[in-house]
């Protein structure tokens, strides 16, 4: 199974969910977000980009494991 939701969708899902169930202030969403976005300009990124990709792989089902990670028994 391939997940295909838009980013700004799920995020937004989640922005909606804590600041109505779990208290957040509607600015400390903003700053977190507005923070996102300066560290995606930042020498973070690539790091940030390659995890994303990862766990996108992993949820999809195409993540290949390094060879020397699989348990051997």
């Amino acid at each position: 199974m391939t997940v295909s939701l838009p980013l700004v969708f799920v995020l937004g899902v989640i922005a909606w969910a804590s600041i109505k169930f779990l208290g957040v202030r509607l600015w400390v969403a903003v700053v977190i977000a507005l923070f996102g976005f300066w560290l995606s300009h930042t020498f973070l990124a690539p790091a940030i980009e390659s995890g994303t990709r990862s766990g996108v792989g992993v949820v999809n089902g195409t993540h290949k494991t390094p060879f020397h990670l699989v348990s051997r028994r």
